[in-house]
């Protein structure tokens, strides 16, 4: 075979394994709420513990436990999911579609930055929590290992644009990258922004200049 028709093919070849290699798996999360222990108990009763429905990464689980969401409008939310395990201050993380449908104003935070957020009550079976602040609109991110961050030239908390190619594809731009070891390759966005976008299962990002 001629040489150079060769090199012609081992290049394609090669540029087909990087754009493989650069796609990034999209994970579309519902509204959820993080509880403290606190409010764990006040929700689902004293010595209540999480129990576990499917695994997330970093060691995170969905719960089989649901509360209620109520803001400033009549209606309600129901049965937003619990994520485990327990964290130190109670966050709830939902869309802007939710927020406006509940009546408030969620702001666009990087999770646990909740201070100055959204006002939210949260019902449970045994009992209700009212939080003065704690509810927000999460900003889209990118959970990456150290590894996966290297191979991309990246680093924790860099903002990154990011290509869909959804039913009707586009860019995400700012897009929040967040490196731990725990983590698995992942962007997340909200159900909005899957929508918006006309993203399925399968459906792949990659990393644009």
């Amino acid at each position: 075979m001629d040489e150079a028709l060769i090199r012609s093919i081992t290049a394609k070849v090669l540029q087909g394994l990087t754009s493989i290699s650069s796609h990034i798996p999209i994970g579309v999360s519902a509204r959820h709420v993080h509880l403290s222990k606190e409010h764990m108990e006040v929700l689902f009763g004293a010595g209540h513990m999480l129990t576990p429905h499917k695994g997330l990464m970093g060691g995170q689980f969905a719960a089989a436990e649901t509360v209620s969401l109520v803001g400033r409008n009549p209606s309600a939310i129901l049965k937003a999911r619990v994520l485990g395990p327990l964290r130190a201050a109670t966050q709830v993380e939902i869309s802007l579609t939710d927020s406006r449908a509940l009546g408030l104003s969620a702001p666009l935070r990087d999770s646990g930055n909740i201070a100055g957020s959204e006002a939210i009550t949260l019902v449970g079976p045994f009992g209700t929590v009212y939080l003065k602040d704690g509810c927000i609109v999460a900003r889209r991110h990118i959970h990456m290992p150290p590894a996966d961050a290297a191979r991309y030239g990246v680093k924790e908390n860099d903002i990154v644009k990011v290509e869909i190619d959804g039913q009707r594809g586009g860019i995400f731009s700012e897009v929040l990258v967040r490196v731990d070891a725990s983590f698995t390759l992942e962007m997340h966005i909200d159900t909005d922004e899957a929508n918006a976008f006309g993203i399925t299962s399968g459906v792949k990002a990659r990393i644009s200049n």
